[in-house]
Protein backbone atom coordinates (compact mmCIF):
# COMPACT_ATOMS: atom_id res chain seq x y z
CA UNK A 1 0.00 0.00 0.00
CA UNK A 2 1.42 3.84 -0.66
CA UNK A 3 2.11 5.54 1.88
CA UNK A 4 -0.08 8.54 2.45
CA UNK A 5 -0.79 11.39 4.92
CA UNK A 6 -3.79 12.81 5.53
CA UNK A 7 -4.53 16.21 6.39
CA UNK A 8 -7.52 18.29 7.53
CA UNK A 9 -7.44 21.85 5.86
CA UNK A 10 -9.17 25.18 6.86
CA UNK A 11 -10.09 23.98 9.85
CA UNK A 12 -12.55 25.92 12.21
CA UNK A 13 -10.81 28.09 15.27
CA UNK A 14 -11.34 25.21 17.72
CA UNK A 15 -9.33 22.73 15.44
CA UNK A 16 -12.33 21.07 14.32
CA UNK A 17 -13.66 20.28 10.70
CA UNK A 18 -12.03 21.31 7.38
CA UNK A 19 -11.35 18.97 4.27
CA UNK A 20 -10.15 16.18 4.50
CA UNK A 21 -6.81 15.74 2.00
CA UNK A 22 -4.61 12.69 1.30
CA UNK A 23 -1.06 13.19 0.34
CA UNK A 24 1.48 10.91 -1.02
CA UNK A 25 4.72 12.39 -0.04
CA UNK A 26 6.93 10.41 -3.03
CA UNK A 27 4.67 10.16 -6.07
CA UNK A 28 7.84 8.40 -8.01
CA UNK A 29 5.63 5.07 -7.58
CA UNK A 30 2.69 5.73 -9.34
CA UNK A 31 4.08 7.94 -11.97
CA UNK A 32 1.12 7.22 -14.47
CA UNK A 33 -2.36 9.24 -14.59
CA UNK A 34 -3.85 6.48 -14.26
CA UNK A 35 -2.47 4.46 -11.54
CA UNK A 36 -2.65 7.83 -9.91
CA UNK A 37 -6.52 8.44 -10.73
CA UNK A 38 -7.43 5.00 -9.45
CA UNK A 39 -5.52 5.90 -6.11
CA UNK A 40 -7.43 9.05 -5.73
CA UNK A 41 -10.35 6.99 -6.47
CA UNK A 42 -10.02 4.40 -4.26
CA UNK A 43 -8.88 7.09 -1.33
CA UNK A 44 -12.22 8.71 -1.48
CA UNK A 45 -10.79 12.34 -0.73
CA UNK A 46 -12.50 15.02 -2.51
CA UNK A 47 -8.65 16.00 -3.43
CA UNK A 48 -5.43 13.85 -3.75
CA UNK A 49 -1.80 15.28 -4.08
CA UNK A 50 0.98 13.24 -5.64
CA UNK A 51 4.19 14.81 -4.83
CA UNK A 52 6.79 14.90 -7.96
CA UNK A 53 9.82 16.89 -6.37
CA UNK A 54 9.38 17.37 -2.77
CA UNK A 55 12.23 20.32 -2.62
CA UNK A 56 11.16 21.85 -5.53
CA UNK A 57 7.21 21.69 -4.35
CA UNK A 58 6.16 20.38 -7.78
CA UNK A 59 2.80 19.04 -6.97
CA UNK A 60 0.07 16.90 -9.37
CA UNK A 61 -3.51 17.10 -7.91
CA UNK A 62 -6.47 14.68 -8.48
CA UNK A 63 -10.30 14.25 -7.57
CA UNK A 64 -12.15 11.31 -7.30
CA UNK A 65 -12.55 11.14 -11.02
CA UNK A 66 -10.05 13.67 -12.58
CA UNK A 67 -7.23 15.99 -12.72
CA UNK A 68 -6.91 19.42 -11.49
CA UNK A 69 -4.38 21.63 -12.67
CA UNK A 70 -5.28 23.67 -9.73
CA UNK A 71 -7.07 23.18 -6.48
CA UNK A 72 -7.23 25.69 -3.50
CA UNK A 73 -6.86 23.19 -0.02
CA UNK A 74 -4.74 20.93 -1.68
CA UNK A 75 -1.98 23.96 -2.22
CA UNK A 76 -3.05 24.83 1.31
CA UNK A 77 -2.24 21.97 2.58
CA UNK A 78 0.63 20.37 1.24
CA UNK A 79 2.26 23.93 1.31
CA UNK A 80 2.15 23.59 5.21
CA UNK A 81 3.14 19.96 5.29
CA UNK A 82 6.02 20.37 2.98
CA UNK A 83 6.57 23.80 4.42
CA UNK A 84 7.88 25.27 1.28
CA UNK A 85 7.68 28.53 -0.21
CA UNK A 86 5.98 28.15 -3.37
CA UNK A 87 4.39 24.52 -5.35
CA UNK A 88 4.64 24.13 -8.93
CA UNK A 89 1.23 22.66 -10.50
CA UNK A 90 0.33 22.41 -14.09
CA UNK A 91 -1.41 25.95 -14.03
CA UNK A 92 1.43 27.93 -12.12
CA UNK A 93 3.40 28.46 -9.69
CA UNK A 94 1.95 29.37 -6.69
CA UNK A 95 3.02 31.59 -3.81
CA UNK A 96 3.14 29.85 0.10
CA UNK A 97 3.56 31.13 3.60
CA UNK A 98 2.93 30.62 6.90
CA UNK A 99 1.65 33.05 9.30
CA UNK A 100 0.76 32.00 12.97
CA UNK A 101 -1.66 29.29 13.06
CA UNK A 102 -2.54 29.98 9.28
CA UNK A 103 -1.49 28.44 6.23
CA UNK A 104 -1.08 31.14 3.26
CA UNK A 105 -0.94 30.33 -0.75
CA UNK A 106 -0.99 33.15 -3.38
CA UNK A 107 -2.92 31.74 -6.90
CA UNK A 108 -4.38 33.67 -9.54
CA UNK A 109 -8.25 33.47 -9.98
CA UNK A 110 -7.71 31.90 -13.67
CA UNK A 111 -6.72 29.18 -12.11
CA UNK A 112 -9.63 27.84 -10.41
CA UNK A 113 -11.78 25.40 -12.00
CA UNK A 114 -15.28 26.89 -13.47
CA UNK A 115 -17.74 26.98 -10.81
CA UNK A 116 -21.33 29.30 -10.44
CA UNK A 117 -20.85 31.64 -7.48
CA UNK A 118 -24.70 31.68 -6.49
CA UNK A 119 -25.92 34.65 -3.90
CA UNK A 120 -28.30 34.00 -1.41
CA UNK A 121 -30.32 36.63 0.17
CA UNK A 122 -29.42 35.71 4.22
CA UNK A 123 -26.90 32.55 5.70
CA UNK A 124 -29.98 30.97 6.93
CA UNK A 125 -31.25 30.19 3.15
CA UNK A 126 -27.58 28.94 2.25
CA UNK A 127 -28.11 26.16 5.71
CA UNK A 128 -31.31 25.07 4.29
CA UNK A 129 -30.36 24.20 0.77
CA UNK A 130 -30.59 20.36 -0.06
CA UNK A 131 -28.10 18.36 -1.76
CA UNK A 132 -28.87 18.49 -5.70
CA UNK A 133 -28.40 15.03 -7.39
CA UNK A 134 -26.23 15.79 -10.62
CA UNK A 135 -28.06 17.52 -13.37
CA UNK A 136 -30.20 19.05 -10.52
CA UNK A 137 -30.34 22.64 -10.37
CA UNK A 138 -33.56 24.08 -9.65
CA UNK A 139 -33.66 23.53 -6.14
CA UNK A 140 -30.68 26.25 -6.07
CA UNK A 141 -32.17 28.69 -8.12
CA UNK A 142 -29.65 28.14 -10.69
CA UNK A 143 -30.72 28.88 -14.44
CA UNK A 144 -31.52 25.47 -16.10
CA UNK A 145 -29.72 26.06 -19.08
CA UNK A 146 -26.55 26.36 -17.45
CA UNK A 147 -24.32 23.43 -17.76
CA UNK A 148 -24.08 21.34 -14.43
CA UNK A 149 -20.77 21.87 -12.50
CA UNK A 150 -19.51 23.24 -9.14
CA UNK A 151 -22.00 25.66 -7.88
CA UNK A 152 -20.91 27.67 -4.83
CA UNK A 153 -23.92 28.96 -2.33
CA UNK A 154 -22.93 31.68 -0.15
CA UNK A 155 -24.90 34.81 1.56
CA UNK A 156 -23.04 37.55 3.39
CA UNK A 157 -23.06 37.18 7.56
CA UNK A 158 -21.91 40.22 8.18
CA UNK A 159 -21.33 42.66 4.96
CA UNK A 160 -19.02 45.30 6.90
CA UNK A 161 -16.92 42.69 8.11
CA UNK A 162 -16.88 40.59 4.79
CA UNK A 163 -17.92 37.25 7.09
CA UNK A 164 -19.52 35.15 4.66
CA UNK A 165 -21.75 31.76 4.57
CA UNK A 166 -21.15 29.35 2.05
CA UNK A 167 -21.73 25.94 0.94
CA UNK A 168 -20.16 23.89 -2.04
CA UNK A 169 -21.97 21.66 -3.98
CA UNK A 170 -19.10 19.87 -6.85
CA UNK A 171 -21.70 18.34 -9.32
CA UNK A 172 -19.47 14.86 -9.70
CA UNK A 173 -20.77 11.85 -9.81
CA UNK A 174 -17.71 10.39 -7.14
CA UNK A 175 -19.42 10.02 -4.01
CA UNK A 176 -18.40 13.74 -2.79
CA UNK A 177 -22.05 15.66 -3.16
CA UNK A 178 -20.99 18.80 -0.85
CA UNK A 179 -17.24 19.76 -0.36
CA UNK A 180 -16.60 20.99 3.32
CA UNK A 181 -13.95 23.84 2.38
CA UNK A 182 -13.25 24.97 -1.27
CA UNK A 183 -10.18 27.13 -1.53
CA UNK A 184 -10.42 27.57 -5.42
CA UNK A 185 -14.31 28.75 -5.32
CA UNK A 186 -13.24 31.38 -2.05
CA UNK A 187 -10.48 32.45 -4.38
CA UNK A 188 -13.10 33.30 -7.73
CA UNK A 189 -15.63 34.93 -4.91
CA UNK A 190 -12.86 37.02 -3.57
CA UNK A 191 -11.93 38.00 -6.95
CA UNK A 192 -15.22 39.03 -7.94
CA UNK A 193 -16.05 41.22 -5.08
CA UNK A 194 -12.62 42.71 -4.54
CA UNK A 195 -12.41 42.78 -0.46
CA UNK A 196 -10.56 40.29 2.16
CA UNK A 197 -13.16 37.58 2.87
CA UNK A 198 -13.66 35.78 6.18
CA UNK A 199 -15.81 32.80 5.21
CA UNK A 200 -17.49 30.13 7.23
CA UNK A 201 -18.59 26.99 4.88
CA UNK A 202 -19.75 23.26 5.43
CA UNK A 203 -20.44 22.25 8.63
CA UNK A 204 -17.92 24.42 10.67
CA UNK A 205 -14.50 25.45 8.45
CA UNK A 206 -12.96 28.84 8.15
CA UNK A 207 -11.11 30.17 5.03
CA UNK A 208 -9.65 33.75 4.94
CA UNK A 209 -9.05 35.48 1.78
CA UNK A 210 -7.21 38.61 0.52
CA UNK A 211 -7.00 40.41 -2.99
CA UNK A 212 -3.29 40.82 -3.83
CA UNK A 213 -1.46 43.57 -6.19
CA UNK A 214 -2.01 42.39 -10.19
CA UNK A 215 -5.11 40.21 -9.49
CA UNK A 216 -3.64 37.45 -7.33
CA UNK A 217 -5.78 36.69 -4.31
CA UNK A 218 -4.15 34.96 -1.27
CA UNK A 219 -6.13 32.18 0.39
CA UNK A 220 -5.50 30.78 4.05
CA UNK A 221 -6.16 28.53 7.00
CA UNK A 222 -5.27 26.44 9.38
CA UNK A 223 -4.18 22.43 8.97
CA UNK A 224 -3.75 19.92 10.79
CA UNK A 225 -2.55 16.54 10.60
CA UNK A 226 -4.97 13.73 11.28
CA UNK A 227 -2.76 10.97 10.81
Amino acid sequence: MTDYDVLRVFCGPGGGYGNELGVVRDGSPMPGRDERQAFAAKLGFSETVFVDDPERGIIDIYTPTLRLPFAGHPCVGTAWLLDLPELVTPAGVVGARQDGEFSWIEARPEWAPPCTLRQYATAAEVDGLPVPPPGERSEMGVPPDEVWGRVYAWAWEDESAGRIRARAFPGRDDRIVEDEATGAAALLLTARLGRALNIRQGAGSQILTAPQPEGWVEVGGRVFLER
